[in-house]
C-alpha cells in the first residue's frame, strides 16, 4: 500500500495580497527620520532612539475603556501605524498600515510586596529597552499596564523616536484621556479630524533645497566642525565608550521672573537668551569669538495649516553660529542674534547631512 499525501495549499500569495491591501500609504522620510532610522540600523543595540514614558495611575481604572481609547488614537493617527522599509530599495520609505493590533501587555502583581513590584517593574522597563523595535514591523510602540493594587496601576508607553517628538506626546495623551472619560461614561467622542503626518512630508517636498543650501553655505562659511567646549575632550588612551551624566539645575522663581521680564521688555524669546548664554560660555572656554554649536528646533512650519496639532517627528538639529562682538551692547547683540535665529527658521527643514 502506498501512502498518499495531500499537498498543502500555497498561502504565500494570499498573505502577500493581504499585506498589500493593508497598506494605506507610502511616502519618504523627513530629514530627522532619515537620520534616526539610519543610526538605528547601524547600531541596533544602542537604544539611542528608544523612548519610554512610565508612571503610576491611581484610582479605579476602567481597563477596557483605557484600551479602547488607545486603539482609537492609533487609528486616528497614521504615524502610529507606520513602519519603515529599506531592503532592496534605493531610499528608505515609510509605510502606513490600515489596521494594526494595539500591543498592550496586561499583568496583575497585587500578590507581590511593594518592594517586589518596584524591582520587577524596573526590570521590565529595562527589558523593554533592550528589546527595542524591529523598524519593519508595525506598530513601533508598545503599552504595558500592571495592576499593583485595587486602585493603582503601573503604566508604560514605549515607542521609537522616529515616530514622535516631544511636542506630539501631550497631544496624544490628551486625546487618550478625553476618549477614556467618554468611553468610561458609556458615551462616544468625535474628535476633530486629525491632519496626517504625510501633509508635512508633502510640504517638505515642495521646499527650495537650492535656496536652503545657499543660505547654509553662506552662514557656515569658514567652519568645518562645531566649536569644542574643550572640557569634553577624551583623555589620551581612553578608547572605551563615552560616559554621560545629567545635572539638573533649577532657577529660583525670582530669576525666572527676571528673565521673562527681560525677554518681554525687549521683544526677545527665552530661547534666544539661553542660546546666547551658551554662545558666550563656548566663547570663553574655547577662546574663540566666532562659535558654532547645534540646537534642536521644533521644525513645525507656521505656514502649514494645522501643524501645531499634527502628530509625528518634526524636530531638526541645526548649526547655530554666533559672533561675539564685545564692542556692542548686550541688548543690541541679543537683538541681532535673535534676527539671525529668525532668518534661520526659514530653512530649518534642511537635512543635517
Amino acid at each position: 500500500m502506498t501512502e498518499q499525501h495531500t499537498p498543502k495549499p500555497n498561502t504565500q500569495p494570499n498573505t502577500r495580497r493581504n499585506a498589500r491591501r493593508n497598506i494605506e500609504a507610502v511616502y519618504p522620510l523627513s530629514p530627522m527620520q532619515e537620520g534616526m532610522v539610519f543610526h538605528s540600523l547601524l547600531e541596533p543595540d544602542s537604544g539611542d532612539y528608544f523612548e519610554q514614558m512610565s508612571c503610576t495611575l491611581r484610582g479605579e481604572l476602567d481597563v477596557p475603556a483605557f484600551e479602547r481609547a488607545w486603539e482609537r488614537v492609533m487609528q486616528r493617527h497614521p504615524v502610529l501605524r507606520t513602519s519603515f522599509v529599506w531592503k532592496q530599495l534605493d531610499k528608505t520609505l515609510q509605510v502606513v498600515h490600515r489596521q494594526v493590533a494595539l500591543p498592550l501587555e496586561k499583568r496583575d502583581w497585587r500578590h507581590l510586596s511593594d518592594e517586589e513590584q518596584s524591582a520587577r517593574w524596573e526590570a521590565f522597563l529595562e527589558g523593554e529597552r533592550r528589546r527595542g523595535f524591529d523598524l519593519a514591523r508595525p506598530p513601533l510602540m508598545r503599552l504595558a499596564l500592571v495592576r499593583t493594587a485595587d486602585d493603582a496601576h503601573y503604566f508604560a508607553w514605549s515607542f521609537h523616536h522616529a515616530l514622535l517628538d516631544g511636542w506630539s506626546m501631550p497631544l496624544l495623551l490628551q486625546e487618550v484621556f478625553e476618549l477614556y472619560e467618554a468611553f468610561r461614561a458609556g458615551q462616544d467622542l468625535r474628535l476633530p479630524p486629525a491632519r496626517p503626518y504625510r501633509e508635512y512630508i508633502a510640504w517638505l517636498q515642495k521646499q527650495d533645497r537650492a535656496a536652503a543650501e545657499a543660505f547654509w553655505r553662506r552662514t557656515l562659511a569658514g567652519f568645518t566642525a562645531p566649536t569644542p567646549l574643550t572640557v569634553d575632550r577624551t583623555k589620551p588612551g581612553d578608547s572605551g565608550p563615552s560616559q554621560y551624566a545629567q545635572v539638573l539645575t533649577r532657577l529660583s522663581p525670582e530669576d525666572t521672573q527676571a528673565l521673562h521680564s527681560l525677554a518681554r521688555q525687549h521683544g526677545l524669546t527665552l530661547s534666544t537668551l539661553v542660546q546666547a548664554a551658551w554662545a558666550l560660555l563656548l566663547s570663553r572656554y574655547s577662546g574663540e569669538d566666532d562659535v558654532l554649536f547645534g540646537a534642536t528646533v521644533s521644525g513645525r512650519p507656521p505656514e502649514l495649516p494645522g501643524v501645531e496639532t499634527m502628530v509625528g517627528l518634526f524636530i531638526n538639529t541645526l548649526p547655530v553660529r554666533a559672533r561675539i562682538q564685545p564692542e556692542m551692547s548686550v541688548l543690541a547683540w541679543l537683538q541681532e542674534f535673535q534676527a539671525q535665529l529668525v532668518e534661520m527658521r526659514q530653512f530649518e527643514y534642511t537635512p543635517l547631512v
